[in-house]
């Protein structure tokens, strides 16, 4: 998915609004279970690390993208600022008051799976860098990614059902990426657990008939589900099975995957969960089309949908608020830049 689209003024914007968004603290989607009002505490006390950028996932992503951009552009307007900001985020005693947390009974389900998978993306990013900076935070991170790899791996061998949906909770999505990750580190064990999940859930899914989009979507639940399983199927086999999952991807029936969807207000919480199914739509069918053998009927559909998602999204990410722009940038960069 590398590109050459995301020009260096674009990417300098990108990266300076996810430095403010992983200090900023207010406001901020507060989402733990509370047995008194002495765990009334700030959000900054429980995680001295993903305390920014309104919620634990979204502060953990905006972090993997100030991460990747400096990997790519270490000359990038910003890079020293979010450098520094980042290592005053990234230290032993924080990530490891993040790894307690998630070492207790909270630990085992609280942002399963989305917010797990871009954590291990993040350490993933650190591990395959290779620079001293990138060694010195992948050090300080590593019991909580420790934490969590164990965590995923205990749900993931065990879960007998899928979460179809296109938001947080979606097991396709969060596999993907937790297989990219473990794939660019060569976590064996990782990724088998992450190739059999896949199998169990969706090898058998025939005839998809989901009515998409919901109004909160930032995910297709076909498209991600098949982007998981070009991921595990070689090229004869995905072929086959994405003619069976969607047989009639080319009907009427299916123009509302085809095309983009309207967003009415991208400076509404939900508005901007739509701009960013635009942006992920973008990569699943980029994907998809690149796995299909060339001449497959749907090939060069898969291609100009993915432009065309790709050109619509693009158009939500600056200028709409906090309510998008907490989140937003990190779908565009994954688009354009990919990860490792």
């Amino acid at each position: 998915m590398n590109s050459t689209r995301l020009d260096d003024g674009t990417a300098a914007r990108l990266l300076a609004t996810a430095v403010a968004n992983v200090q900023r603290d207010h406001p901020v989607h507060w989402t733990h279970m509370v047995s008194s009002d002495a765990e009334l505490v700030p959000q900054r006390t429980l995680h001295p690390v993903f305390a920014g950028s309104y919620d634990w996932h979204s502060c953990v992503h905006q972090t993997w993208l100030a991460v990747r951009l400096v990997r790519l552009r270490p000359d990038l307007e910003g890079s020293a600022e979010a450098v520094a900001v980042l290592d005053s985020l990234l230290t032993p005693e924080k990530c490891e008051v993040e790894a307690e947390f998630f070492r207790g009974p909270w630990g085992k389900h609280w942002e399963r799976p989305y917010g797990w998978a871009w954590l291990l993306v993040l350490d993933a990013e650190l591990k395959t860098w290779g620079s001293e900076t990138a060694q010195r935070w992948s050090t300080a991170l590593a019991p909580l990614a420790d934490v969590l790899r164990d965590r995923f791996l205990t749900w993931a061998s065990t879960a007998r059902l899928p979460m179809r949906v296109g938001t947080h909770g979606n097991t396709a999505f969060a596999t993907s990426m937790v297989l990219d990750a473990a794939r660019a580190v060569d976590d064996v064990e990782l990724t088998e657990v992450c190739v059999e999940a896949a199998l169990r859930w969706h090898r058998e899914d025939v005839g998809y008939g989901g009515f998409e989009p919901d109004a909160a979507d930032f995910l297709s639940p076909a498209l991600v589900e098949s982007d998981l399983m070009r991921r595990v199927l070689d090229a004869d086999e995905f072929a086959a099975w994405f003619e069976a999952f969607l047989p009639n991807l080319d009907e009427a029936r299916w123009k509302v995957l085809r095309e983009p969807v309207p967003v009415d207000d991208p400076a509404d919480p939900y508005g901007s969960h739509l701009s960013g199914l635009a942006l992920s739509r973008a990569w699943n069918w980029q994907a998809v089309a690149e796995a299909l053998p060339a001449g497959h009927r749907y090939r060069d559909l898969a291609l100009t949908s993915a432009e065309a998602h790709r050109e619509a999204g693009w158009r939500y990410v600056f200028g709409h608020g906090y309510a998008a722009e907490h989140w937003l940038g990190t779908f565009a960069a994954y688009l354009d830049l990919g990860a490792y």
